[in-house]
């Protein structure tokens, strides 16, 4: 293991020059003091645990110091943002420190957000604060834990320092991980200010630096399209599968590795609803959670337009026609196994479609359904459930078919059970308990979000003692407004 001063950097994105990203120091935070660390971010750095608790660790992540061989550099992107395209964007609070190389010879971004103002700061003050910083850090290793590919978030400091929203707030860094921050928006700057000779450059870097099983591909461009088109469509089907709405799906908000990044006004689903907004700034409901997908293929048809310099656009449009194809054979394999199956059969996709319509207007707990459903045998499971349901006549249908679907598959009850629970989680990162921990954090009580952390990177076990974070949220909880704003 590793002390903080012990920590490799080699960065090859600052090596790019001014032409992707301007150099600029963060702007220190007062009186910083850690709020929560994720040991398992910290061990993607091979960084003793310990070192969390050193006085230095706070230091580092606030602003106050900085690695001698990092290089702080804000990332100059475009981007589509709400389906109008944006000029410039970048990284307008947050900074690129470096990259660093850990034993395993995996490449890290260590990225401060809240560091302050940048060139890209537009009228913002480059800040962040406490609740969605905490916001982000509960989701980027929640997400992880439950199998959804996401930035990383290694620690949390809160300081004195007075940041501006809606009411004075206490401002807050993030110190995220991920083996690149590069987004569909940068392709898209270099695209529309016809600066191709970047655009290509930063093509074969993202190439030889992610995607170096390509180098020896006839067609590396191409195929760097297609990589990203099957990475999003599989982060995607997850994303529908276990209920997340991300909020804000940007061009500028969208990961070439196919991974969750920029979380904003993202929340999982409490009652089933196709038609969920979690955002509320979202007045048409472009980003609600049934548009997920086709937003998806929409921000992926604005990425093929700016590789259209190197790669025909029959050839793009060709690999386009794959995102949904693949998406529903993702989809429908994890939600084969969120009901227990293992093996495929025809009628499985309109068995789903009918328990998701049976779910829209029921008030049915989406997450607690399936981890119930796996509780006992299939017809006792379906007993326990119908009561949640509105459609009697409709749910007693189809828990007949499930049911005979069920026994076509067989097995061992208790090996349904365990097969069921590691796909199907006890815990679930809800708005309002995220809420209450951020409430106990501004107060400076810090325990309950890192006990929060602790029990949603474990979601899939029993937790003796931690019930209260699986019940119903209150009805209050379902309706919290969460923005943009941060």
């Amino acid at each position: 293991m590793k002390t903080l001063t012990q920590l490799h950097f080699d960065n090859r994105f600052a090596r790019l020059g001014d032409t992707f990203s301007t150099q600029v120091s963060p702007q220190p935070l007062e009186a910083p003091r850690l709020v929560v660390a994720s040991e398992a971010a910290m061990a993607l750095l091979d960084l003793d645990p310990a070192e969390a608790e050193q006085a230095l660790f706070a230091e580092l992540f606030s602003g106050h110091k900085i690695w001698s061989t990092a290089e702080p550099r804000a990332m100059v992107y475009s981007g589509h943002q709400f389906g109008s395209y944006n000029p410039q964007l970048g990284d307008g609070r947050g900074l690129l420190l470096g990259e660093v190389v850990n034993e395993a010879g995996e490449y890290w971004d260590l990225h401060l957000k809240g560091a302050g103002k940048t060139p890209y700061s537009r009228m913002g003050d480059g800040r962040a604060v406490l609740r969605s910083s905490i916001r982000e850090f509960l989701a980027s290793e929640h997400l992880h834990a439950l199998g959804i590919p996401s930035s990383r978030a290694l620690c949390v400091t809160g300081s004195d320092t007075l940041v501006y929203r809606e009411r004075p707030e206490r401002g807050a860094m993030l110190l995220r991980l991920a083996p690149s921050h590069v987004r569909f928006g940068h392709f898209e700057f270099f695209y529309y200010t016809r600066q191709h000779a970047e655009l290509k450059q930063l093509l074969e870097h993202v190439i030889a630096a992610h995607f170096s099983e390509l180098l020896e591909h006839p067609e590396p461009f191409h195929m760097f399209f297609r990589t990203v088109l099957e990475r999003t469509a599989a982060l995607i089907a997850r994303w529908q599968a276990y209920g997340f709405c991300h909020g804000v799906m940007n061009t500028d908000n969208m990961s070439i590795l196919g991974i969750t990044f920029d979380f904003g006004p993202y929340a999982f689903l409490d009652d089933f609803d196709a038609r969920f907004i979690c955002n509320h700034s979202d007045d048409t409901g472009r980003y609600s959670f049934e548009n997920q997908v086709p937003i998806a293929h929409w921000n992926l048809a604005a990425l093929a337009q700016a590789l259209t310099p190197f790669v025909e656009v029959k050839v793009l449009r060709e690999t386009m026609e794959l995102f949904l194809p693949l998406y529903e054979a993702e989809w429908l394999d994890l939600m084969r196994r969120r009901l227990g199956f293992s093996q495929a059969e025809d009628g499985d996709a309109e068995l789903i479609r009918r328990l998701l319509q049976l779910m829209q207007g029921s008030a049915v707990d989406y997450t607690r359904f399936f981890r119930e459903l796996g509780e006992r045998p299939a017809e006792q499971a379906a007993q326990r459930l119908r009561e949640d349901f509105i459609d009697l006549q409709g749910f007693d249908a189809w828990a007949a078919d499930y049911c005979a679907r069920s026994a076509r598959e067989g097995g061992d009850p208790v090996a349904r059970q365990a097969r069921m629970h590691a796909v199907n989680p006890k815990y679930i990162l809800r708005n309002y308990l995220a809420q209450q921990a951020i409430e106990a954090a501004e107060k400076g009580d810090y325990a309950p979000v890192r006990e929060l952390h602790a029990v949603l990177s474990r979601p899939f076990d029993e937790q003796p003692g931690m019930e209260r974070y699986a019940e119903r949220p209150p009805e209050w909880g379902k309706h919290l407004e969460i923005s943009c704003s941060s």
